[in-house]
């Protein structure tokens, strides 16, 4: 059985030991997006002949689209099949890759292209009038409440604000629960969503719930995107 590896375990075997990245899934996936570097060797063509190409000295790393994919571990079976004795298999695939927020290469256009990187933070225990003052001049006009690890725990907005009693926390103001999206969003049928339910911004978190930024539609709305009044 090929070994599992995680993605930090994938940067090191790349930058260290001169392994070999292989995506598996078909061609239109591989040029929507896929992992610097990696070539390409879909499963269904996947035999002697057609991975001859490869290094057997070398580590070979086989991917597909998340933990849900069976291609990779499918892959890597093949491959210690014809013959290759260091397959691994990166299981969480190139969704997690890019949620990670590290570079890809395709034509995929992602949140991770868009997101704004520096919003206003707010910490639980900071008051929340003083966090009303640092978001009057902020376009987002939004505060993100996270706890010391960066985690979010809530927004606070104009709403959040209204009837707060003085010396209040940011915590006991803020929203809860508030939806948030990751870097490996597709930014087109995400703007529709957030069109239709009259929402102008995102919160942005990595898979662990850290922050990352937010999404902000004004600014990556083109005239062409702007819905149809008529």
């Amino acid at each position: 059985m090929a070994h599992t590896i995680d993605r930090d375990t994938v940067q090191d075997l790349l930058a260290n030991h001169r392994a070999q990245l292989v995506e598996v899934l078909p061609l239109e996936e591989y040029e929507w997006a896929h992992l610097p570097g990696a070539a390409h060797l879909p499963l269904k063509g996947l035999d002697e002949e057609s991975a001859t190409w490869l290094d057997a000295s070398r580590p070979v790393i086989v991917y597909c689209h998340d933990r849900m994919c069976d291609m990779s571990p499918r892959a890597a079976r093949r491959l210690e099949r014809i013959g290759f004795d260091r397959v691994l298999d990166y299981a969480e695939g190139k969704m997690d890759w890019i949620s990670a927020g590290l570079p890809f290469e395709g034509h995929a256009v992602l949140v991770a292209q868009a997101v704004r990187r520096d919003p206003v933070i707010a910490y639980l225990d900071d008051r929340a009038d003083e966090v009303a003052e640092r978001i009057i001049d902020d376009p987002a006009g939004l505060a993100v409440v996270v706890d010391r690890d960066r985690v979010v725990q809530g927004v606070i907005g104009p709403d959040e604000l209204k009837g707060v009693p003085p010396g209040a926390t940011a915590e006991h103001a803020m929203r809860f629960g508030v939806t948030t999206v990751r870097l490996s969003e597709d930014m087109e049928p995400l703007v529709r969503r957030m069109d239709r339910a009259k929402i102008h911004q995102m919160v942005v978190t990595l898979p662990d719930g850290r922050l990352v930024g937010l999404f902000v539609l004004d600014a990556v709305r083109s005239p062409e995107s702007e819905p149809d009044q008529g």
